[in-house]
């Protein structure tokens, strides 16, 4: 019977549950059993897919075409599975279905009410997941803090599994902040009893509980914690905060984390085997060199809205030995007056996606200064289409060339909506979402890249080439050097003769991980390197 492992968050929000949840998950696939992960979202947005980077950051897509929170994003990097559509819900999904069923008359007349139709949509929720993937283990983490309102529905749902798969196929672990008070220089355990009582409240004993913590614990506080919150001694975690997020599954298995949840869930399975995840560690603090690269965007006050593109710009710098120090360059203030100055030192230039005009000419200065002055440059998404209007307007000489979506009147849209595709958009659910096809050209930077010529990649965006310019670009020294297998969409441009100067339609840092790094990021970050040192180590 599959298990249900359940991870909630308690004190105050921001404390790594995610990171908890995907490490659990990397530790119990190294034991040999297959892992599932999922997070449930209390927020009424059906997806976070209209919602600001500012205020949510990263939207990632699945393989299937889901727009998810970004802690799927660790989960998938750290448990290396794909994940799927059934891995994230929202209380605006649950909501949307419940009220579509009893428009179509499925409740058959019933009061709808939080209990049992809202429960029962979220319990049906975490029950697919485990028959989609045939999972041994779910991994379920709740979003948001408990004593949260909103939440409750999600709470009152998973305490309803629990009894419904029975306590011994089910398991409730809590994260909690265990403060450090320099004043009197102790940490505190009141705050996580206070907020195991407000779970306990809800009719949900945590089996395990993990403290986040900046300093090491002292260990009578264990015995505390242990002891006021009916915690079996050893189910008491220390999690304190490194400097590498990816050390966090070898720092928790150090408890016997691992140990401890196949032994409450009566699972028999052999120690984890992290060899590899070790030799990555080794490999992550042994690195010996140094590069600048340049994200140029207009969220950079937000990291977490570039999360999964930093990681993969790390995981390629794990790779080459190298350390990656990310400049968060805020293409609002770049001008044509400060453009050397502000890129002055940089050693490769990344123009991540986004959407809407602010900040636009910022990036063109960008991609032209990149090209003018052969510094490796990889545009992803909006990206890639900076590189073609910066192409067409100073190479082309195409001086008013822009995208469809930043100037609906120009007369130049060499970034435009596909004939057909403009009919009848919304701003929700019209985009070419999750994974497609695409095929590259011989002897190019992405052959080189790659090493194969049919690769499939994920995507998230509304605008494409216009092909009523294919001609001009090709012949002016523009590559098309990948398309869709029926050549219609441009997927990927590059000037071929510079060692990287790449555009891609589509987000491959969502297929970074850190012990296999993206090909692309690879060669980006090969070519930054050889850039900085003449190309010799």
């Amino acid at each position: 019977m599959t298990k249900y492992i359940f991870v909630s968050g308690g004190v105050v929000s921001g404390l790594g549950k995610g990171i908890t949840a995907a490490s659990l998950g990397r530790l119990l696939k190294a034991r040999g059993l297959k892992v599932a992960a999922q997070k449930l979202d209390p927020y009424i947005n059906v997806d976070p897919g209209t919602m600001s980077p500012y205020q949510h950051g990263e939207v990632y897509v699945t393989e299937d075409g889901a727009e998810t929170d970004l802690d799927l994003g660790h989960y998938e990097r750290f448990i290396d599975e794909d994940l799927n559509k059934y891995s994230n819900l929202t209380t605006g999904k649950v909501y949307w279905n419940v009220l579509n069923k009893e428009r179509r008359g499925e409740y058959l007349g019933s009061t709808v009410q939080v209990i049992p139709h809202i429960t029962n949509e979220i319990k049906e929720f975490v029950y697919q997941v485990g028959r989609k993937t045939d999972a041994d283990v779910v991994i379920t983490e709740i979003g948001g803090t408990i004593g949260d309102i909103e939440s409750q529905p999600f709470i009152e749902a998973v305490r309803q599994i629990s009894l419904e798969v029975g306590r011994g196929n089910s398991l409730f672990i809590h994260v909690t902040m265990v403060p450090y008070l320099r004043g009197s220089g102790e940490h505190k355990s009141k705050p996580t009893q206070h907020s195991v009582k407000e779970l306990q409240g809800m009719g949900i004993n945590p089996n395990i509980l993990v403290l986040r913590c900046d300093e090491p614990l002292e260990q009578s506080l264990f015995k505390k914690i242990s002891m006021f919150c009916n915690v079996k001694l050893d189910c008491v975690i220390e999690n304190v905060t490194l400097p590498n997020l990816y050390e966090a599954p070898l720092m928790l298995e150090r408890s016997n984390f691992s140990s401890v949840v196949c032994r409450e869930l009566g699972i028999d399975a052999p120690l984890p085997n992290l060899t590899e995840w070790v030799d990555m560690i080794e490999r992550i603090k042994g690195r010996l060199y140094y590069v600048d690269i340049g994200l140029v965007g207009k969220y950079v006050g937000l990291h977490d809205a570039y999360l999964s593109i930093a990681e993969a710009l790390h995981h390629a710098g794990y790779y080459n030995n190298t350390h990656i120090c990310i400049h968060w360059i805020d293409s609002d203030e770049l001008t044509t007056n400060n453009v050397r100055e502000k890129l002055a030192g940089i050693d490769g230039i990344l123009v991540p996606g986004g959407f809407g005009s602010r900040g636009i000419e910022g990036m063109i200065l960008a991609a032209k200064y990149a090209r003018e002055n052969n510094l490796p440059y990889f545009g992803i998404c909006l990206g890639m289409q900076i590189a073609v209007i910066e192409y067409a307007r100073n190479v082309l000489g195409i001086k008013d060339a822009n995208s469809g979506e930043f100037d609906e009147l120009c007369m130049h849209k060499v970034i435009d909506f596909m004939h057909g595709q403009s009919e009848n958009i919304y701003k929700g659910g019209t985009m070419r979402l999750g994974a497609y096809p695409c095929c590259i050209k011989k002897g190019t930077t992405m052959e080189r890249c790659y090493g194969e010529l049919k690769i499939s990649e994920r995507h998230r965006h509304r605008y494409e080439f216009n092909n009523d310019y294919r001609n001009a670009f090709e012949q002016s020294g523009l590559t098309f050097s990948g398309s869709s297998p029926d050549g219609r969409l441009v997927e990927t441009v590059e000037l071929s003769d510079r060692e990287f100067y790449v555009g891609v339609q589509y987000h491959p840092e969502f297929k970074s991980r850190p012990n296999n790094a993206h090909p692309l990021f690879k060669g980006f970050v090969e070519a930054v390197f050889g850039h900085r040192t003449g190309g010799t180590k």
